[in-house]
């Protein structure tokens, strides 16, 4: 097939020369995966408008161009189309979308009721009325998990990249009840402006349901004094904190939470600072807010979206650093990424578990096809927007646990 189009280099190359001051061309081959190779520089400084017009030309051709930088050099490649992605098959989305939020209502429902649903004594009708408690977390928590996806999804049919409708993944057995959601973008988005764009959205669309829940959720939660001691068999958890978290029950109750009986010999600052990293000491006999089903929906939602924008491969904040840094210093980043993680896991085991996924899979980044053209100001206040939005939603010790 490549052979067919090497035999019509000319009018292929007749193409390019209209944009781009041509110095060499290559010719490719199957084995080469491109067409033809063109290094020189483009003529016009508006590379976006150049790579829109080579895409609109070559599409009679059944070639994609993919512009690219080598050294102080330009490059354009013309590669064969991608296969046109199937349909997807709908009924798969929302049978998913049916079983997580079950797997949330049970979820809402082991926080909040005071029966135990494994009991061989249970009945169906006592079950259902368990599992209904667990409404108020669930209708509070899912809108923020949609708010999310649909970001994505909308950004990307706004750009026109194929992209499928959310999956989400129900996990009954978790404090949440959910794994997440996540979109299948079926071709690489067309430049960096756009994969920005797609991935920003998601974050930004969740955390405008997410603070409006929180906030809410806080108002109808009560303060209470932490227990000193724990029974038997028995377990208490403390939510971690954010300092957005922090900031909103200031908000709301005027005092940082949750408030230690005691400082001891430590300055409040200095408590603050080694409680806020390593959910130590235990502020056990001090006040804290006994959070409601939705403020625990609301503070689910600033974890799930921190957890999405840590800096690394395609999570959304991967591509947040790949386009403001390029992929060269978004690579030399990560290290540092999964040593903090790695550093953090002492504290909260799970983060261990974060550090070996990124390891395996964080090393890759979206790569767009048009990797010449740079964002615009606009989205860079943006990106370092979403950035400072992380550091300010990200737990260090998202759940500390007190067993009895």
């Amino acid at each position: 097939m490549i052979s067919a189009w090497t035999a019509n280099i000319d009018a292929l190359t007749k193409l390019v020369d209209d944009i781009f001051n041509i110095k060499d061309i290559t010719t490719g081959g199957k084995q080469q995966g491109y067409v033809a190779r063109y290094h020189g520089m483009l003529k016009d400084h508006d590379s976006e408008k150049a790579y829109n017009w080579l895409s609109e030309k070559l599409q009679s051709h059944s070639l994609i161009p993919l512009f690219r930088w080598e050294g102080e050099e330009q490059v354009i490649l013309l590669v064969p189309a991608l296969p046109k992605a199937k349909a997807d098959k709908s009924w798969v989305n929302i049978l998913l979308f049916a079983l997580t939020f079950l797997s949330v209502l049970f979820a809402g429902a082991l926080y909040t009721a005071e029966i135990d649903p494994f009991s061989s004594g249970i009945t169906f009708v006592a079950f259902m009325n368990f599992l209904w408690q667990g409404w108020p977390f669930a209708v509070s928590f899912l809108p923020i998990l949609a708010a999310h996806e649909f970001g994505h999804y909308i950004a990307g049919r706004l750009h026109t990249v194929n992209v499928s409708l959310p999956y989400f993944i129900p996990f009954p057995f978790s404090m949440i009840g959910t794994m997440g959601a996540f979109i299948n973008m079926k071709e690489p988005p067309k430049n960096r402006r756009h994969l920005l764009d797609i991935g920003i959205a998601g974050p930004l669309a969740g955390l405008c349901v997410a603070v409006p829940v929180l906030f809410i959720g806080l108002s109808l939660s009560k303060l209470d004094v932490i227990p000193t001691l724990i029974p038997q068999d028995m377990a208490f958890q403390i939510e971690g904190n954010s300092i957005f978290y922090l900031f909103a029950k200031y908000v709301v109750f005027g005092k940082l939470l949750p408030q230690p009986a005691s400082y001891g010999t430590l300055s409040p600052l200095l408590y603050w600072l080694r409680y806020f990293f390593t959910g130590l000491p235990l502020p056990l006999g001090g006040l804290d807010v006994m959070i409601h089903p939705v403020a625990w929906a609301g503070w689910a939602g600033l974890l799930v979206t921190s957890l999405n924008l840590i800096p690394a491969g395609q999570l959304d904040g991967g591509h947040v650093l790949y386009v403001l840094f390029g992929r060269k210093n978004a690579q030399r980043i990560l290290p540092f990424v999964l040593i903090s993680l790695i550093a953090l896991g002492f504290v909260w085991y799970g983060w261990w578990l974060w550090a070996g996924l990124i390891f395996l899979l964080g090393r890759r980044y979206a790569e767009p096809l048009d990797q010449i053209t740079v964002l615009d100001k606009r989205r860079k206040v943006l990106a370092v927007f979403v950035l400072i939005v992380f550091i300010l939603i990200f737990m260090p010790v998202p759940l500390i646990m007190m067993a009895g």
